[in-house]
């Protein structure tokens, strides 16, 4: 069993989830049960998916979990091109936090390769 939090790939999902959850506030009401609930999901999936792996007993497990990960990766950055696109995040938001997604996201690969 690993600790999770000593994970830097689970440290910066973290950070990301919060900021998600930070800049998801000053979009329009309308979307509340819309794509900010979905965004917030898709950000909180990621440390999830890497702490819960993290619990189990194998290597195959800790890498299923990771996979799953990655795939809310690329969830939230559709996301947020989605909220470029309707205005609700600025140009340079978006790309710190796409950037973010996209280093995450080589981390997790990183990982699943150390475990095969």
């Amino acid at each position: 069993m690993r600790n999770f939090q000593e994970i830097i790939a689970w440290q910066r999902s973290h950070q990301l989830t919060l900021k998600v959850y930070f800049h998801t506030n000053s979009f329009p009401n309308t979307e509340t049960y819309g794509l900010v609930s979905q965004m917030r999901r898709a950000a909180s999936s990621i440390p999830t998916n890497i702490a819960e792996g993290c619990g189990r007993n194998s290597d195959a497990e800790m890498k299923r979990f990771l996979i799953i990960s990655t795939g809310s990766c690329s969830e939230l950055e559709y996301q947020l091109i989605l909220a470029k696109d309707l205005k609700y995040i600025p140009e340079n938001l978006f790309k710190e936090l796409q950037y973010e997604i996209i280093l995450i996201r080589k981390m997790i690969f990183s990982f699943i390769k150390k475990l095969e």
